[in-house]
C-alpha cells in the first residue's frame, strides 16, 4: 500500500519566500498546496516546478485580508485535499502571505494600519483557527515574523508591531495545541532580496550595501536562505522544536 505523503499548505506561495519554501518543502518529499491572491499564473508555475520534484501540488485562491472568504476557502480546500491528494487532512500550515508598509509612525494612516492588521495578524490568527479541524495531530504551524520585531528601523512601526503580535501568538498556539502534538514556531527573516516592498532591498544599491555592512556574514539575505529553514521545521528532525522564534538574518544588528 502506498504511504500518504505529508502535505503542507503555504499562503502566498506564488513568488518570493513562499515559492522558495514550497520548493524546499517539496524537495523533502512533502506535497504542497500554495495559495495566491491574484497571481494565478505565478502560482500555477510554482505548482509545475513542485511537481518536477516528484510530489503532488495544487494552487488555491485566498485573500488573507478578507476574513469573510475564509469559510469558502476551507470548503474548497477540503475538496482539493480529496480530489488531488486523496486526503482528508494536511500536516503543516505556513502563514507566509504578506505585504509591506513603509511609513513613519507619525504619518501611518488608519486604513493602512487596518489593512496590515488584516493581512499580518487577523488573517493568520483566524486562518489557523479555521484550519485546526483539517490539521493532523502531530503536525506543525510555521508563522513568519521579521527582524523588524527585534530591531527598530524608522518606517516600520506598524509592520514590526504586527510581527511582534505574531511572535506572542506563536507561543500561545504551541501551549494550547501541544496536547494534539502540534508544534508552532515562527521564522524571522532579516532583509531579503525579493520583490517585497517594491524590491527595495534588491534594487536599491545603497540600502543593500548598508544592510550588508550591518550583517555579520556581510551580505543581505536571499530567498534560498529562508526556504530551507521553513522546510526543516516541516520534518521529523525538528520534532522537538516548539514555541521558538528562529531568526535567519545572517546576524543583523548584533
Amino acid at each position: 500500500m502506498e504511504t500518504q505523503n505529508k502535505i503542507a499548505l503555504i499562503t502566498g506561495g506564488s513568488r518570493g519566500l513562499g515559492k522558495n519554501a514550497a520548493l524546499k518543502i517539496a524537495a523533502k518529499g512533502i506535497d504542497v498546496i500554495v495559495t495566491y491572491q491574484s497571481k494565478k499564473d505565478d502560482a500555477e508555475n510554482t505548482v509545475e516546478e513542485v511537481k518536477k520534484l516528484g510530489v503532488n501540488a495544487a494552487a488555491l485562491q485566498l485573500d488573507v485580508a478578507n476574513a469573510a472568504g475564509f469559510d469558502a476557502f476551507f470548503t474548497e480546500l477540503k475538496t482539493v485535499l480529496k480530489s488531488v491528494f486523496n486526503a482528508d487532512k494536511f500536516d503543516f500550515l505556513v502563514n507566509n502571505a504578506g505585504t509591506g508598509l513603509h511609513a513613519a509612525f507619525a504619518e501611518t494612516k488608519m486604513e493602512d494600519f487596518d489593512n496590515l492588521v488584516n493581512i499580518h495578524f487577523k488573517g493568520p490568527f483566524f486562518i489557523t483557527q479555521k484550519a485546526l479541524p483539517l490539521l493532523n495531530d502531530g503536525g506543525g504551524i510555521i508563522n513568519i515574523s521579521s527582524g523588524l520585531a527585534r530591531f527598530s528601523l524608522p518606517g516600520s512601526s506598524a509592520y514590526g508591531s504586527m510581527k511582534g503580535a505574531m511572535e506572542v501568538l506563536t507561543r500561545y498556539q504551541a501551549k494550547e495545541l501541544g496536547s494534539r502534538g502540534i508544534r508552532s514556531n515562527i521564522v524571522a527573516p532579516g532583509a531579503i532580496e525579493t520583490d517585497f516592498s517594491g524590491g527595495a532591498v534588491r534594487d536599491n544599491a545603497d540600502l543593500n550595501k548598508t544592510i550588508a555592512s550591518q550583517t555579520a556574514l556581510g551580505r543581505v539575505g536571499l530567498p534560498d536562505d529562508i526556504g530551507g529553514l521553513v522546510a526543516f521545521l516541516c520534518t521529523e528532525d525538528a520534532r522537538w522544536i516548539n514555541a521558538q522564534r528562529i531568526e535567519a538574518s545572517g546576524g543583523m544588528f548584533l
